[in-house]
């Protein structure tokens, strides 16, 4: 039986506004919300900015796993009662402001108001969802598509905005690690979307909407499992790498 909930609750504000168990955090780029292996006891909501969840394996090597923008919810792990450490870091990409809610709260909330509910679940399909196609992604596309995929991913294309986006700092390492390959190949692509006028960037990538021809319409198909030229032309050997230009 649903319940019928407090009648003056707004989910906007509670997410918004600070109060008994919850408490806003603001970090500078490059600064962590939590870190692999500590213990569970708190959701965030991102308010502003950017951040990224990465995951170190035994032997040092860092993966960035997911990207997070305005609106997700991050370490909803924490509802579980019998979750384990922290699976991921959370580290803010560009300056963040989040909603840190304890898992009390959380819990609370979820069981006294419907419609916080429901955004919650709402979120959870939603990040399954994403999940899936990240995995289908992996296992059957190019690794052009799947570079071209998360620029557009993290322009946040096909939500309402500019046909231009302004993407956060992110090093062509990052890039590999998410797509699965090496910084070379990484750094052949960005040369040639750059090339074909998908993206332009100086100091910071710009991701035009005509990118999503790579992945709509699979345009480089035919030379997806090609490796990049060794030797090509004295002009293209002279051309500016992406190296120098994307963030470091």
């Amino acid at each position: 039986m649903k319940t019928a909930g407090n009648s003056s609750f707004s989910s906007a504000d509670f997410l918004k506004t600070e109060g008994p168990g919850r408490k806003l955090l603001q970090l500078k780029a490059g600064g962590v919300f939590f870190s692999q292996g500590s213990a569970p006891s708190f959701v965030l909501y991102l308010l502003t900015g950017r951040a990224k969840l990465t995951v170190v394996s035994k032997r040092g090597k860092e993966a960035t796993i997911t990207l997070l923008s305005v609106g997700d919810f991050i370490g909803e792990e924490s509802v579980s009662g019998d979750a384990g450490p922290r699976m991921a870091t959370a580290s803010a990409i560009t300056p963040c402001t989040a909603m840190q809610i304890n898992r009390e709260e959380m819990v609370r909330v979820l069981h006294d108001e419907p419609d916080f509910s429901e955004l919650f679940v709402r979120f959870l399909l939603a990040r399954g969802m994403r999940t899936q196609a990240d995995l289908v992604d992996q296992l059957f596309n190019s690794s052009e598509k799947r570079l071209a995929r998360t620029l557009l991913l993290m322009a946040s294309f096909g939500k309402p905005g500019e046909p231009v986006t302004l993407i956060p700092a992110i090093t062509q390492e990052s890039l590999a690690d998410m797509i699965g390959t090496t910084r070379s190949r990484v750094s052949y692509f960005m040369n040639r979307f750059r090339k074909l006028g998908y993206i332009d960037y100086n100091g910071r990538i710009h991701v035009h909407k005509s990118l999503l021809n790579v992945v709509l319409h699979d345009q480089f198909s035919g030379h997806n499992s090609q490796r990049p030229p060794v030797s090509i032309s004295k002009r293209a050997k002279k051309a500016p790498s992406t190296t120098a230009k994307a963030s470091k």
